[in-house]
């Protein structure tokens, strides 16, 4: 990007970052992280519902992007720990803004849901 330049939502690479964050999985890995570092396994739990193969690239891309770091540890077996960048720590606040919109307004949503598959369900 052109340092010349003010960031741009509609510039190319900026997309590509709120694409990063947007992601299903990266707001729960970054909130399952913001306690400390975790274990691979330990992480899974704590995030729920996501596959080892999904994990993987999540925390790969958050990787590159400079959130997250992979710390390998020489024992046998190798311990491997992920833990926040200070960048990935400064995602926390907009997440948890997300995360308390989604959990207060989850019943409307449901609702609205319910009323859309009931209208689409109904002969016209």
């Amino acid at each position: 990007m052109n340092s010349e330049r003010l960031p741009d939502v509609m510039d190319p690479d900026c997309r590509e970052v709120l694409r990063r964050i947007g992601e299903r999985w990266t707001p729960l890995v970054i909130e399952a992280l913001s306690g400390g570092s975790l274990r691979f396994t330990r992480l899974r739990e704590a995030v729920g519902g996501v596959t080892p193969r999904v994990l993987t690239a999540t925390l790969r891309g958050l990787e590159q992007d400079g959130l997250v770091t992979r710390t390998i540890y020489a024992e046998v077996p190798p311990r491997v720990e992920y833990a926040l960048t200070p960048l990935g720590s400064s995602l926390l606040e907009p997440i948890r803004v997300n995360r308390r919109w989604a959990e207060t307004h989850l019943d409307e949503v449901l609702a609205a849901r319910d009323r859309w598959d009931a209208r689409e369900e109904s002969p016209v």
